[in-house]
């Protein structure tokens, strides 16, 4: 498995910053019923959560079995959104600037129906905005215990935020802009679904998975009956577990197995 981390400057985020790319282009042929898979290569985007860093939750073995390279940026706290302030461009740094520069660099993730966009928490609302707000680059996306905060932030002021919790205010204000219209924005990825649908353009198919005693488990419910309203194909799982690695490392290659499952049935 080859593994490079990547340091580059970026002009959205007006500065230099990483990324982590794995791609299985060295499977072993030295093993008796070695099998080297001859699938055109996929590229997935796997993102973050809060507080976390680029890093890799598709073991080496199913990356080899489908063939599929994952790219992983640091997006610190973003959101993977594009924010006001200078230097906050999270979103064009991911679906524009980094795509561009992973094709440019390694060849991969030249179409859409080539490439997926994935992750944890944080990082499976950054896959479902980012997927939805460009699927002309990604055909699907991947959410596990997806952080789909934006309703629950509508209306919210300074004092609805306690001294030494998750974030203040002024973070989520931040990132998402005024709360006070925040549902009503493309911040929220039913916004940008209902565009979409209106606009006549194909919806990337979603998974999504969260466990039942996750603190996130409410907004997924929710998110889930948005989608079974508006008619758009998902995959749904609910299983215990809560907001933690042993749920990740159970469903991401559960993932990994829907991003493949209509191609190679």
């Amino acid at each position: 498995m080859a593994h490079f981390t990547v340091d580059y400057f970026s002009n959205a985020l007006r500065r230099a910053t990483t990324f982590q790319a794995w791609i299985p282009n060295d499977a072993r042929t030295d093993i008796p019923g070695a099998q080297v898979t001859e699938w055109p290569m996929k590229t997935l985007f796997w993102l973050h959560g809060y507080t976390g860093k680029s890093e890799n939750w598709v073991s080496e073995d199913l990356m080899t079995k489908y063939n599929l390279a994952v790219i992983s940026a640091n997006a610190e706290n973003s959101f993977y959104l594009d924010a006001e302030a200078t230097g906050h461009q999270y979103e064009t740094m991911l679906a524009i600037e980094l795509v561009d520069y992973v094709r440019k660099t390694f060849g991969l993730a030249l179409k859409p129906e080539d490439t997926y966009i994935a992750g944890i928490s944080m990082g499976g609302f950054g896959a479902v905005h980012t997927g939805l707000a460009h699927p002309d680059r990604f055909s699907k996306i991947g959410m596990l215990s997806a952080a789909l905060i934006v309703r629950g932030l509508r209306g919210k002021t300074k004092t609805d935020f306690r001294e030494g919790g998750t974030a203040n205010y002024a973070y989520y204000a931040g990132c998402f802009g005024d709360l006070d219209t925040v549902t009503e924005r493309d911040t929220n990825p039913e916004v940008l679904l209902k565009k979409l649908k209106a606009a006549g353009t194909p919806i990337p198919p979603i998974f999504q998975c969260v466990g039942t005693e996750d603190f996130l488990l409410e907004p997924n419910r929710e998110f889930h009956r948005f989608l079974e309203d508006e008619g758009v194909a998902h995959a749904y799982h609910e299983s215990k577990g809560g907001h933690d690695n042993i749920f990740w490392q159970e469903y991401a290659p559960k993932m990994v197995a829907w991003l493949f499952e209509e191609e190679h049935d």
